[in-house]
Order: C-alpha cells, then sequence, then structure tokens
C-alpha cells in the first residue's frame, strides 16, 4: 500500500462519525486492552518482523500500534518494558495543546489573550507594545516573533525572550515561549500543572504520568500504554468513550489544521501532513510537500525529541506511538516517521485479499481466482471506482449487475471507491493474487 492508495482512503471524510462511533476505549486501571490479531488484517509475520526490526536496529524503546482503538501490534526492545516510564519530549507538547483547549473550554482563558495578562508585564525583553501584542495564540502557533536564534531557546527568562519580528509574522520552533503556556495555565486555573493535568485529562482516560522540571523545559514522562491512550483520544477528536475530554470541537479542529499560512504543517503544536508545505525545527526552509510522504494526508502527530511519536490516522482508525533514542543525528526526526509508514504500508501479505471498513455498509469479495470483484450492500451500488495504486483510474462504472471483470488486471494491489444509492460513500483496498 503506497502514499496514493493511503491518500484516497483518507479523504474519505463523509465517514468520519461512524468510524469514530466504533472505537474501542479500553477500561482504567485494570489494564485490560482488547487487540485484534494481525492476521485479521491480512498482515504477514515476515513484514511485522521487518518493521520491529528496524525500531529495534533504530534504538526505539516501544511500539504499539492500534487499529479501531484495540492493540494489533505492541513490542518493547532493549530493555524497555511495558512499565517502564519514558520521557515525551516535545511529543507533550500536544499534550499541552490540549490542556490549553480544555482550559479555554472552561472559560479561564481566551486565546486572543495577550500573554502579559497572565505572566505579567516584562515577562521578555521586548517593549511594551512588542510583547503586550503576543496572545497565547501565537504561543500555540510557534509565531510569538520571538527570536529562537538566541544561545538556549529553552530559556525561559525575560532576558532570552528576545525581539526578532512582529507576532504573527514569522513562524519559529521556539521552545521557551511553548514551556510558558504552562504558567498561563496554571495562573489561569489557579492549580499546578500536574494538577490540572491529573484531573481534566489523566484521570477521566486512564492515563499515567507525570510533567517532570528539567532545566527550563516541563517535560512528560509516562509508559507506552499512556501515549497510546493519549492517541486514542487524540483520534476520537478530544472525547472518551462518550465523555468529552475537550468539549470544544473548533478548537479540536484548529488544532489538528494549519493553524497559519507560514508553516501549513503546523496546527496548534501538533504536526500536519496533507499540507503543501512545512518547516522544520531550527530553520527557515519551507519545504514542498508533506514531510511523510508515505502516509495518509490526514495523519497528524506529536513529535518529539530523540524520535518520540504520536501519529493519528482518522480515516483508517490507526493510531501508533513509538518511544526510544535518537536513530539519527537530528534533535526531532520527524522524517522518521515517513521510514516507519513504508513498513506498515508492506505489512499486508501478497494474497488474495479485500479490506473493507468494519462500519461499511458494502461487502465484497473476489471470485473465480481473483478475475472478478462481487459486492453485495443493504442499497443498490450507483457507482464504483477502481484505482491503481499510482492513483490511474482503471474502471468507473454505474454497475447494473454486482461485479466487475479484473481479468485484465495483473496481481497486485488496488483501490476501490464506491457510492451507494443512499448518498454513502467509502474506500476498499483489493488485493489481486
Amino acid at each position: 500500500m503506497n502514499k496514493t492508495l493511503l491518500r484516497c482512503i483518507a479523504v474519505v471524510v463523509s465517514l468520519s462519525n461512524s468510524l469514530h462511533a466504533q472505537l474501542y476505549f479500553p477500561p482504567n486501571g485494570n489494564g485490560t486492552w482488547e487487540t485484534i490479531d494481525p492476521s485479521q488484517l491480512q498482515w504477514c509475520d515476515s513484514t511485522i518482523a521487518n518493521l520491529y526490526d528496524y525500531l529495534e536496529t533504530n534504538q526505539s524503546k516501544a511500539f504499539i500500534l492500534l487499529k479501531d482503538g484495540k492493540i494489533v501490534l505492541e513490542q518493547y526492545f532493549n530493555g524497555h518494558d511495558a512499565s517502564t516510564s519514558w520521557y515525551w519530549a516535545s511529543a507533550g507538547k500536544t499534550l499541552t495543546a490540549m490542556l490549553v483547549g480544555i482550559a479555554e473550554s472552561e472559560g479561564l482563558l481566551e486565546l486572543t489573550d495577550p500573554t502579559s495578562n497572565y505572566l505579567g508585564q516584562g515577562w521578555t525583553s521586548c517593549t511594551p507594545e512588542q510583547e503586550s501584542a503576543i496572545t497565547i495564540w501565537h504561543q500555540l502557533t510557534m509565531t510569538s516573533g520571538l527570536n529562537d536564534g538566541v544561545e538556549d531557546h529553552y530559556c525561559t527568562l525575560d532576558t532570552c525572550l528576545q525581539y526578532l519580528a512582529d507576532a504573527g509574522t514569522r513562524w519559529a520552533y521556539h521552545n521557551g515561549p511553548y514551556t510558558l503556556l504552562d504558567s498561563v495555565m496554571e495562573v489561569a486555573s489557579g492549580q499546578s500543572l500536574n494538577l490540572f493535568n491529573a484531573t481534566r485529562l489523566l484521570q477521566p482516560t486512564g492515563m499515567s504520568g507525570l510533567f517532570v522540571p528539567i532545566d527550563y523545559n516541563n517535560v512528560f514522562f509516562s509508559n507506552a500504554r499512556t501515549m497510546a491512550r493519549y492517541g486514542l483520544l487524540l483520534n476520537a477528536e478530544g472525547t472518551w468513550n462518550g465523555t468529552p475530554i475537550l468539549n470544544n470541537p473548533d478548537y479540536f479542529y484548529a488544532m489538528t489544521h494549519s493553524s497559519q499560512s507560514i508553516n501549513q504543517g503546523y496546527g496548534y503544536l501538533t504536526w500536519l501532513n496533507g499540507t503543501s508545505n512545512f518547516m522544520l525545527p531550527e530553520s527557515q526552509f519551507v519545504f514542498p510537500g508533506m514531510f511523510a510522504p508515505d502516509a495518509p494526508d490526514d495523519m497528524y502527530a506529536a513529535i518529539g525529541r530523540d524520535g518520540q511519536f504520536i501519529c493519528v490516522v482518522p480515516s483508517q482508525n490507526i493510531v501508533w506511538i513509538r518511544m526510544g533514542e535518537n536513530p539519527d543525528q537530528l534533535d526531532v526526526p520527524i522524517l522518521m516517521a515517513n521510514d516507519v509508514f513504508q513498513l506498515i504500508n508492506a505489512l499486508p501479505c501478497s494474497s488474495n485479499a479485500v479490506e473493507a471498513l468494519s462500519s461499511s455498509p458494502i461487502r465484497f469479495a473476489l471470485q473465480q481466482g481473483g478475475t472478478a470483484l462481487s459486492w453485495s450492500a443493504s442499497q443498490p451500488l450507483q457507482r464504483l471506482a477502481l484505482y491503481s495504486i499510482t492513483g490511474e483510474l482503471l474502471e468507473d462504472v454505474y454497475p447494473s449487475t454486482p461485479s466487475l471483470s479484473l481479468d485484465a488486471l495483473s496481481g497486485g494491489l488496488y483501490v476501490c471507491r464506491w457510492t451507494l444509492a443512499d448518498g454513502q460513500s467509502g474506500v476498499t483496498r483489493i488485493i489481486k493474487p
């Protein structure tokens, strides 16, 4: 399965509500978490082993992949186990974004509030006018205009927070202004960061963990399953098993979509894949395309130093997390996400298989050794379009009979987009032997 197939699947936004409705949520407290056997997804032992080999070789500690909220893959490496706590690094930024949204939904703050309303005047070395123009929104979007080229861009002292550009006119991955969001929330809520996090987020979702002060930073530590729980919460758009944790759909949408036009690949402290360009930390270069071209367009991610990842694909109800040490020389090895998606794309066995979303109202089957595709549905099939994995349209038909000849097609992977008479639509992938 390559990026074109994944893109095709990702565009089926009309199925979003039904997909989220089918999510499984593990209960709190007893360690139970339902699983899916990889063979149900036609994933092969050999391709799973290839993925695990890559992860272990590249200094990974933990990897979990969820489908519909259930665990399909869970593996630990290099002395790590399910109970080991590990740092999220900047993957915790997306956790902070969630907490800011919760604070806003409770009326504790507004994103348009000047940061100085909470930190007081003089929290930067800017002029009063320059400083008052910086809002919580600018901290969330990395557009404070403060100079990230100072000697220590983690520093939160006023002497380190220097004017470089007007707020909102420059994107830069700057940790100092981000970290001060924690102080904003503490002032707004009257609670410590850990208490606010525990009562609003950890306890309702069964997560565990703690923000630990390290130098100027507040770094979140947890076990891998807590990271997976948070990925599942993101997959469910801030709702946990029917209970709103982030009771603000507009905020969640803004968090997981382009927050500004300078770096389209960044939402609220969250990396976005399906955009026309992106920027990287410590660089002002705008790269064309997506940072993970082999991943679905709708994938978004929490990404941290040394390769801490939470990757969410809403259109497929897939979440995967990776904890570990640095696999390369980049502080934030963001491109590792694409490597993992390439290996996930290769998981299906090369055999006769049809995969349909479990909530799909239509069922497909390969007939006569793979030479024909048949289907059954509660409603007549109004339209069917068949694509190659490179995106080439092979068939676009309005069928009157419940089958389509595949005799002229070579073996391989294909994408079928369909529409029923009642307007329901979806995507199914087909592997022809």
